[in-house]
């Protein structure tokens, strides 16, 4: 027996061997500072857990709508309007098993055997695997530091072919926490639609930004698909529940989609992200992002300091994508051996850029600053006697 060929196109990441022998040496006993893992280190709200249980007494176990809960998808509609001034219907909203599901719907709704998506190059590894699932395909475009890395129109022009039927972009970003403004959204949707295709934005790591506020593109045209999620801001990775906000022509078939590939999302997780919107709740994430604000804050400096240079500067989401090709250390050229030889010698978990895309990987690491500043200052101290050795 073998397995599929299109699991030849699908990579592992390579973070996973690093939190694998991160993880061997805290059982035998290391001090590991975890700086590799993209999630909030806040557990899940009071509210949103108590709401959970709360559910799972009433006996609410049972399969909703493939769409998700009326009462949640209002209540997202209901969050547009407060957070953006933005009106959109609760009927294009669909509620998915993480960010995750509406990528796999996305993917399945609009890209046929052989058509592409343009993708960042660096970018979220997982967006071109989806497409490779389907016999689709991501074409991953080299972006530039002075554009933050972000697809720009030109680019966007300069890579779209016969087979291409869309773009897919994040804002803020994983793995550079740069946000694309208003005005580069527009531009390059104009690209898009004069080429007749679709713009996909992923818009998960809104709600943490840092001394500016991040567009949404829900109610930019009829051919935008927008993917949030409950894991990022609202710091519940683990139920497994995010949305996707699409076009009226659309929901007919994502619906069709979702009944086939997953039924429904997790009923115990959609009543406890029903709480989430309560006003004391928004109080206390908002809490949690002034604290992930003063984290950037004492660690971009810091890195930099020790001679990491930070090319996007980050407005956005809990990372920190840094050159190491400067640094005065034998493994300059090689984010991966960098990673794990500073994992084994100072307990420090960071990403290799490699897991990211092609261009310049091997030159990039990621730090997430998922962790409080007296352990990201002790980060900064191992990493430092590491450099000096």
């Amino acid at each position: 027996m073998k397995s599929a060929n299109r699991l030849k196109s699908i990579a592992p990441f390579h973070v996973m061997d690093l939190l694998a022998k991160a993880k061997q040496m805290q059982a035998e006993g290391r001090d590991i500072i975890h700086l590799e893992v993209g999630e909030p280190d806040f557990s899940s709200p009071k509210a949103a857990i108590d709401a959970g249980i709360g559910a799972l007494k009433r006996g609410n176990t049972h399969y909703t709508a493939a769409t998700g809960l009326p009462e949640l998808r209002q209540a997202i509609s209901d969050f547009y309007l407060s957070r953006y001034k933005k009106q959109v219907s609760p009927e294009q909203i669909m509620i998915t098993p993480g960010a995750s599901g509406a990528l796999q719907l996305i993917s399945s709704l609009l890209v046929d055997v052989g058509e592409n998506l343009l993708l960042t190059d660096p970018g979220y590894p997982c967006n071109r695997h989806f497409l490779a699932n389907i016999n689709g395909d991501g074409i991953l475009v080299p972006t530039e530091a002075e554009q933050d890395f972000h697809l720009t129109p030109t680019l966007a022009k300069e890579n779209w072919n016969d087979a291409t039927i869309g773009a897919l972009v994040a804002s803020p970003s994983n793995p550079t926490g740069a946000i694309m403004s208003k005005q580069q959204i527009q531009a390059l949707h104009k690209v898009v639609t004069d080429q007749q295709g679709c713009l996909i934005v992923d818009e998960i790591y809104h709600g943490l930004t840092y001394g500016c506020d991040a567009e949404t593109a829900v109610d930019l045209a009829d051919n935008v698909f927008v993917i949030n999620s409950f894991s990022k801001y609202f710091a519940m990775t683990g139920w497994r529940l995010g949305w996707l906000v699409a076009p009226e022509w659309a929901m007919k078939d994502l619906d069709k989609l979702a009944q086939n590939l997953f039924l429904a999302p997790s009923t115990p997780a959609q009543y406890a992200a029903l709480a989430l919107f309560e006003p004391d709740c928004i109080a206390e994430l908002e809490t949690r992002r002034a604290q992930f604000s003063l984290r950037l804050n004492y660690l971009l400096p810091a890195l930099e300091n020790l001679g990491f240079v930070v090319p996007a500067k980050p407005q956005g989401a809990f990372y920190i994508y840094a050159d190491i090709s400067g640094l005065k250390h034998a493994l300059s050229n090689d984010s991966m051996a960098f990673c794990l030889k500073l994992l084994e010698q100072t307990g420090v978990a960071i990403t290799p850029g490699i897991d990211f895309g092609h261009q310049q990987g091997h030159h990039f690491v990621r730090f997430a600053y998922t962790a409080d500043i007296p352990v990201l200052s002790d980060a900064v101290n191992r990493i430092a006697t590491f450099l000096k050795s």
